[in-house]
């Protein structure tokens, strides 16, 4: 039921069923809809409190009805992901939207982002259905085998799936190997089997400086 139009326009098509968005990102409806804001954005006490906690805040809304909504998030591509009982890791800020059916909720990812007090829980998607993730730019979807394991700049990470072991490397950044300071003071270093989402753009990270 989820449908690109064009590449920053999701389109849902609802016969009485519902999809969890993120709130105010509805830009258009027809047909008759029903909205309900959800609290905290993760499942139960724990997903809120881990957020809280975290200030990885993410306010979801709830659709349902019959008709087509059309769901944008600042002109930012749109990238559809299909879960066949998987599970997503993806950063709160990049999730637009997904089937009610799926489960959301937060793990633990290590200490990056402790200065400014987020990232160290993702949100965690998981199921069968579909979810809508956003990037800055179109999105290049990178493959990690055990052969090749794969470091990303933590401004460019927007999700991954798979059997995938995340570490953080701090000391050696990606803009002093070129030769030029203020660049993120760690990487994250992916190894296993899976896929990797990253952005052509980087999100501003203050403990990028630490």
């Amino acid at each position: 039921m989820f449908r690109l139009q064009g590449s920053k326009v999701l389109a849902v098509d609802m016969t009485g069923d519902a999809v969890k968005a993120k709130n105010g990102s509805m830009v258009a409806y027809d047909g008759q809809m029903a909205f309900k804001k959800l609290s905290g954005g993760g499942e139960g006490l724990r997903g809120m409190v881990t957020r809280r906690l975290t200030g990885e805040q993410m306010t979801v809304m709830e659709v349902r009805g019959q008709g087509t909504c059309w769901f944008a998030d600042r002109a930012s591509e749109i990238n559809l992901v299909t879960l066949h009982g998987d599970k997503l890791y993806v950063e709160s800020s990049n999730l637009l939207a997904t089937d009610a059916g799926l489960r959301t909720g937060t793990t633990f990812t290590g200490l990056r982002g402790a200065s400014q007090g987020n990232g160290l829980f993702t949100t965690t998607v998981e199921g069968h259905g579909q979810a809508a993730i956003t990037s800055d730019g179109p999105a290049v979807v990178l493959r990690v085998s055990p052969q090749y394991p794969l470091s990303v700049d933590p401004g460019a990470y927007v999700a991954h799936q798979g059997d995938l072991r995340q570490s953080f490397q701090s000391g050696v950044t990606f803009r002093t190997l070129m030769g030029e300071g203020g660049g993120e003071a760690f990487q994250i270093r992916f190894e296993g089997d899976g896929l990797v989402y990253v952005q052509p753009s980087e999100r501003n990270t203050i403990a990028g400086d630490v």
